[in-house]
């Protein structure tokens, strides 16, 4: 009997191996003891980190760094500790512990004249990079599927404490200027003396598929007006204050697109660090055969689109493949997000039709 589809994997940037229970980051004695022996990853003014380039840089680098690597996955190239002082600088970010190590980020960018190389990113796009001593500074988003889980894990923290002190430099009570306490896992407002913590919102990410059988034969996809042409993905929405996560999926369907979703069912999650959601991912099934409304300014085009078109277009190596019936072409989401995991997952599921 033909089962509901789940998520064949985790999602890329929900891996992690590194232990950042609380207990690690309040013990300032063990923090400030074991600096010498830490290894930091960098994080210039765009996000980007350095990855060690060698003869397979477009797919995959080695470095300094934890975990076990499959073939063709990176690891970051972290610096030693000792580098920036005897003891953690104001600005570092503990991230936590792996195989006895400690993990901190800190500011940093390419020194020298950094070449400019060109990698394959997300959505089939070409990222122009910094090239510069052995190391490819790469960004998490174009770049995170090809992490292994420590430095993928690593990489999603430090960006998603990163964006959050950039944006809570004064505090939220009194308008006062905070500082860093807990080794950025908090602030404390110098005025007040309130303490804030790093805030992640809630968004909703569901798969829709039609009504034949248990996972339908077609996918309800949608592109939003700023995405090149071709780039479809599942529907995705901010979930409101008082609301459950079924609801806003509910709701998010019928606005975006207008279809009635019904069998709201979880399937997953993934840190989006961009700049600072965790989504929430759903699948629903809905009628195909009410005409569909895109929101004005929000969705360009909405389309139900057949299995053998999505799994086409995952054989097809990133390139635009044609939609059948139609004159479109389709390419799928980045291998960094959780709607490519979702997809996959439901193209090769039977439909048990």
């Amino acid at each position: 009997m033909t089962s509901p589809f789940e998520l064949g994997k985790l999602p890329t940037l929900s891996r992690s191996t590194v232990d950042r229970q609380e207990t690690l980051r309040t013990n300032a004695d063990r923090l400030v003891a074991r600096w010498p022996e830490a290894h930091v990853l960098l994080l210039d003014d765009k996000a980007r980190t350095p990855v060690r380039e060698d003869e397979n840089a477009t797919r995959g680098v080695s470095g300094e760094g934890g975990g076990e690597r499959r073939a063709g996955e990176s690891a970051l190239a972290t610096r030693k500790a000792l580098q920036f002082g005897d003891t953690p600088p104001e600005d570092a970010v503990f991230l936590g512990e792996w195989q006895g190590a400690d993990y901190w980020t800190l500011p940093g960018s390419p020194s020298g004249e950094p070449e400019v190389v060109r990698i394959p990113g997300s959505w089939g796009m070409i990222e122009e990079i910094p090239r510069v001593d052995g190391e490819l500074w790469v960004d998490l988003r174009a770049y995170g599927d090809r992490l292994d889980d420590t430095s993928a894990g690593l990489f999603t923290t430090a960006q998603a404490l990163r964006i959050w002190h950039r944006q809570a430099r004064f505090c939220a009570k009194c308008g006062g200027q905070v500082r860093r306490v807990q080794f950025g896992w908090a602030t404390r407002c110098e005025n007040c003396g309130r303490e804030e913590y790093p805030r992640t919102d809630p968004a909703v990410i569901c798969l829709v598929h039609d009504e034949v059988g248990v996972n339908g034969e077609h996918v309800l996809l949608a592109r939003q007006p700023v995405w090149p042409e071709g780039r479809y993905s599942v529907l995705a929405g901010f979930v409101e204050a008082g609301e459950s996560l079924e609801g806003c999926v509910v709701r998010e369907i019928r606005e975006e697109v207008g279809a009635q979703v019904r069998d709201v069912r979880y399937l997953g999650s993934q840190p989006w660090p961009f700049p600072r959601s965790i989504m929430l991912g759903f699948a629903a099934r809905a009628d195909k055969a009410p005409p569909l409304r895109p929101a004005d300014g929000e969705i360009e085009e909405a389309l139900w689109v057949s299995r053998a078109d999505v799994r086409a277009a995952f054989e097809s190596e990133g390139r635009p493949v044609p939609l059948t019936g139609t004159g479109s072409t389709i390419m799928l989401p980045g291998n960094s997000s959780i709607a490519r995991v979702m997809l996959e997952a439901w193209a090769y599921a039977e439909s048990g039709a």
